[in-house]
């Protein structure tokens, strides 16, 4: 074991995905180096996925395991690897996906010579055997930009609605002192909510072009196919990212862009109702109704006056009376 820090570490939670860890591990392999160490976290996996981490930790080089007596979820999964890591740079991998050959020298390249706190990239998602290019929402690339700057305007797809932290790569001082973990409590949208964190806290980031690394979507066990009230997530996350924004001596810049962003997540689950276990559809559009109740008014008021007609008017026949009232006297 090198007693130096290594340049990266590579954090990857497991969770009963014993069909697709066999190929996050070789891909991990692949991209093996004596500068490098693979966090394997565990999270209580049933299926026989553990037993594939043991040999994993013994024969990859650079692979340490951490174990969690009991299941409890992506976020603590990646805080109990983030409070492992040793390198200078963190990435973050999910236990169903994987990386291309050359992919970690390629981020570990990019970071260090665009010398910023962090970088984004594009990645391929994996649709059985479709892949399918998704880009970072970047106007600019190859270019050290301010952190802050990635967040508006508000009516573009902008940075933070790219909340896929594995496609990326991020200075270990972010994570110091226990700054930048996931919201332990949130079992779905932690990404979205850190994404803002991020973007937020940090100085300065960059985005390239880098297409190495592979994200496996329809898988059933995935949090994303769930009909469940974990679905539900998304409410607490957001009314978080409000309340950092909200604290923010550039609030009154920022929040425009997280109004909409919450707003464009209100809608499009209330269209999705039906998709719904009844109890948590039920719960949905309470919780919905709350929601837009706890915005500032006059920024939800103009967010509707902008938004295309369908999605306003469903919003606006959420909205109790007694705000909607209130906002249009304001205004």
């Amino acid at each position: 074991m090198p007693h130096h820090a290594p340049s990266l570490s590579v954090i990857v939670p497991f969770h009963n995905v014993r069909d697709f860890a066999p190929d996050t591990l070789r891909s991990l392999a692949r991209n093996a180096a004596d500068d490098r160490e693979f966090i394997l976290v565990d999270d209580a996996s049933t299926d026989g996925t553990g037993e594939i981490l043991d040999r994993a930790a013994a024969e990859l080089p650079g692979a340490r395991l951490v174990r969690h007596d009991a299941n409890q979820g992506i976020a603590r999964a990646r805080n109990s690897g983030i409070d492992a890591a040793r390198g200078d740079y963190l990435t973050f991998l999910d236990g169903d996906d994987w990386y291309g050959p050359g992919q970690l020298d390629d981020l570990l390249h990019a970071a260090e010579s665009l010398d910023v706190d962090f970088v984004r990239t594009d990645h391929v998602q994996v649709n059985g055997r479709k892949r399918t290019v998704k880009r970072a929402p970047a106007r600019i690339r190859q270019t050290a930009l301010s952190a802050r700057d990635g967040i508006a305007p508000a009516d573009l797809e902008t940075m933070v609605d790219y909340p896929f932290v594995w496609a990326g790569i991020y200075r270990s001082a972010l994570f110091a002192d226990g700054r930048m973990r996931f919201a332990p409590d949130l079992r779905t949208a932690e990404d979205r909510l850190w994404t803002w964190q991020l973007h937020l806290t940090a100085e300065t980031f960059a985005v390239t072009g880098l297409l190495g690394t592979f994200y496996r979507r329809g898988v059933t066990t995935s949090l994303t196919q769930i009909r469940d009230d974990r679905q539900l997530d998304f409410i607490p996350a957001h009314d978080a990212m409000l309340r950092a924004v909200l604290a923010d001596p550039e609030a009154e810049r920022f929040l425009p862009k997280a109004v909409r962003t919450y707003c464009a997540l209100l809608a499009f689950h209330a269209n999705n109702a039906d998709r719904y276990e009844p109890a948590a559809a039920r719960r949905l559009k309470q919780a919905s109704v709350e929601a837009l109740e706890r915005m500032p008014q006059d920024v939800l008021e103009e967010t509707l006056r902008g938004m295309d007609e369908e999605r306003s008017r469903l919003l606006r026949r959420m909205r109790p009376r007694r705000a909607a009232k209130l906002a249009g006297k304001a205004a």
